[in-house]
């Protein structure tokens, strides 16, 4: 029987996508950290023993902030990881989705679309925009099938509190105290993580050459409007304080132009913000409950 392996599969993203994919009756081959570095070629070693007929391509390390601080950890992880995937791929002629995201920068019109020009803005941008290059290079040098998916801001049940949509709703559960967030400014486009992993089961309908899809819901929301937002389904009113920090290289506007999956991958998001909030504000207070 083929399996579909799935690296970073402990992850946010990585994990719900396992869990579909098993839920849809499809053996999985589960990779995470605790397996060795993606960038070790031993770490992918013994799998070619295995009939795997699809790979997902998520281990990688992701929180943007962090990558100022250590470029070289980041590069060494999603660039080299990604060529050693490329290489087991290529090796055993196995399709390939590889999720890459920021690398666009600072966006000449919104939209954005996938032929929009890329200018990574951080060290993380880079090293997604370098593992791209050589996603591209591999599908077109040696006919290995790869698709390139961009998720905009995903959120949904499960995320690390130390991305923006958790850490609020944290804030506005808790008992009395503020609500407080580095800038109420900046506007981003968000999609849920049920509808991204949508897409990526959708990549598996599609083979040959090499193909990129933005995905994300077409709109923008500033912190304010998210805050509002999770306020009124939470049934709050707590002040909210910004500290008016801005991050190096803030991107103020970002929306994606998500008309190519649609056509390619008959794919739209179903889920509204408004929708996956109350998802996450109910999951959080199931837990609270429990604990």
């Amino acid at each position: 029987m083929s399996k579909i392996l799935v690296t970073g599969a402990s992850g946010f993203i990585g994990r719900a996508l396992a869990a579909r994919l098993k839920s849809e009756g499809w053996g999985v081959i589960a990779l995470d950290s605790t397996d060795g570095d993606i960038a070790d070629q031993e770490t992918l070693s013994e799998l070619d023993q295995e009939n795997i007929s699809h790979t997902f391509h998520l281990a990688g390390k992701t929180f943007v902030p962090d990558s100022w601080a250590n470029p070289q950890a980041f590069c060494h992880t999603n660039v080299l990881g990604t060529v050693n995937v490329l290489e087991l791929c290529k090796k055993n002629r196995i399709p390939l989705t590889y999720i890459s995201a920021y690398v666009y920068g600072h966006p000449d019109s919104l939209p954005i679309s996938e032929d929009s020009v890329i200018k990574p803005n951080s060290p993380y941008a880079l090293s997604k925009r370098l593992a791209e290059e050589a996603c591209e290079f591999y599908a077109n040098a040696y006919d290995l099938s790869v698709t390139t998916i961009r998720p905009f801001n995903v959120y949904g049940i499960g995320q690390a509190e130390k991305f923006l949509i958790p850490e609020i709703i944290r804030q506005a559960l808790d008992k009395g105290g503020e609500i407080v967030v580095k800038d109420l400014a900046p506007r981003r486009d968000y999609v849920y993580l049920e509808d991204l992993v949508a897409a990526l089961l959708a990549t598996l309908r599609k083979a040959g050459g090499y193909r990129v899809y933005n995905i994300g819901s077409g709109i923008s929301r500033s912190v304010r409007e998210i805050i509002d937002i999770i306020q009124k389904i939470a049934g709050t009113n707590k002040k909210v304080v910004s500290r008016q920090m801005v991050r190096t290289n803030e991107l103020m506007d970002v929306s994606a132009d998500i008309s190519k999956a649609g056509v390619d991958l008959s794919w739209h998001p179903r889920c509204s913000f408004r929708e996956g909030i109350e998802d996450i504000i109910r999951s959080e207070r199931e837990k609270r409950r429990d604990d």
